[in-house]
């Protein structure tokens, strides 16, 4: 694979109070008017996530033409599972709805904070959705008993596929942590089974955290793109990518990603939050530079 960068799309600069910062996790969906409306993670003044959205026009170079002016997701009430920030994970169509899964996440004491697993239904295209409940659908268990974070969800045959951050370890600070990929499966994309099958799994020296999948079943094989801090301690991320062929388990195959940082510029130092989508038969990616998205999100095009 080869990528083409085509540049800077959208970044955040103190838009609002609630959109101060950030342009992090896009997720693309199609409107019917042929606009690409981009779902993301925006920071407010205090550094509580939020999500929001904005419209690209494609025939104009993915140019912005608009923009939510108002959140799509806010923090939870204080106590709740996401009142420290909602930051965005996946849409997937569900009957005559869409799940909005997302990342709630608190600030903790002992350790750096709590991240769960949250759901949101409504309409992508008018931009209102609701949580599905005051509790995160996914949190730590016996399975997964110190964090999960970042779903990428799939419906196949009748059943939902679900690929997930989960904590094996915890430290004082982020680089003691042991964060890998894992898989579970659900009837209903609301209530899960774990089995703790991890999916994708450390392969550098030093590497202590994969993060933010995005999973394609095509031709037979599924293709995972997925961030990585490759080490050593404190290296910032980059894009991976891995295949399998039951969709459980994943081999790395990092060297054929075809993309990585700039010489200068607001992707030199990051690149993270890969999302895949298609447009005139030609594939694209959406992604994050420096600052996990405090530089905005940009565009490549995959080269055939």
């Amino acid at each position: 694979m080869i990528w083409r960068k085509k540049g800077l799309i959208f970044t955040v600069d103190k838009i609002d109070a609630w959109m101060y910062s950030h342009a992090a996790n896009p997720v693309p969906v199609w409107k019917p008017d042929g606009r690409l409306r981009v779902y993301f993670t925006s920071r407010d003044i205090s550094s509580r996530s939020h999500i929001a959205w904005c419209d690209l026009d494609p025939e104009a170079g993915f140019k912005v033409i608009e923009v939510s002016k108002t959140p799509v997701l806010v923090p939870g009430d204080i106590g709740l599972f996401d009142d420290s920030g909602v930051a965005m994970a996946c849409l997937l169509p569900v009957n005559d709805t869409w799940h909005l899964y997302y990342l709630g996440w608190n600030l903790a004491v002992t350790v750096p904070w709590h991240n769960s697993i949250g759901l949101a239904t409504g309409d992508p295209f008018t931009g209102k959705f609701v949580k599905h409940s005051l509790a995160p659908i996914m949190d730590r268990d016996g399975v997964d008993p110190y964090s999960v974070s970042y779903p990428f969800i799939l419906k196949e045959d009748g059943k939902y596929k679900m690929w997930y951050g989960s904590n094996r370890a915890w430290g004082s600070n982020q680089e003691e942590m042991d964060h890998v990929l894992k898989y579970a499966e659900s009837d209903d994309g609301i209530h899960w089974k774990r089995s703790g099958i991890v999916s994708l799994d450390h392969i550098y020296e030093g590497e202590y955290a994969l993060s933010k999948p995005f999973v394609q079943h095509k031709n037979n094989i599924y293709r995972m793109w997925f961030s990585y801090r490759p080490g050593p301690e404190g290296a910032a991320y980059r894009i991976g990518y891995a295949e399998s062929q039951d969709g459980i388990h994943f081999t790395r195959k990092d060297h054929a990603v075809g993309i990585g940082v700039s010489q200068d510029g607001w992707d030199s130092e990051m690149i993270c939050y890969a999302c895949i989508f298609e447009y005139q038969g030609k594939t694209m990616m959406l992604y994050n530079g420096n600052g996990y998205g405090k530089s905005g999100f940009g565009l490549a095009i995959l080269e055939e």
